[in-house]
């Protein structure tokens, strides 16, 4: 984690977020999120680092990261999370009731 924060130091909170190996990128228009692509990758160049192609997703206008949904409208709890959450505590409140 600490590699990776140094590595993109200059660029956090600008336009890149970084969670252990995972990096997000994100910009206000396609011109923009163009240069900011190419000065990560030439960033993980010139530090030897790869991503691995299958786990990438480029120029998509919505992510999932970290349990959240992000896009342009903003960042909200990812659903699938959320309904996990709803079930489990539907299961403990039935078990309360059948435990009374």
């Amino acid at each position: 984690m600490a590699l990776m924060n140094r590595t993109f130091q200059e660029y956090l909170d600008r336009f890149v977020i970084v969670f252990i190996d995972d990096i997000l990128v994100y910009s206000k228009n396609r011109e923009e999120h163009e240069q900011h692509l190419r000065i990560v990758l030439q960033i993980l160049k010139e530090k030897e680092l790869y991503a691995k192609l299958s786990k990438c997703e480029f120029w998509v206008n919505q992510v999932v990261f970290l349990g959240h949904v992000i896009s342009g409208d903003g960042v909200m709890p990812d659903p699938s999370k959320v309904k996990a959450v709803m079930e489990w505590r539907i299961r403990k409140m039935r078990l309360k009731l059948e435990v009374s």
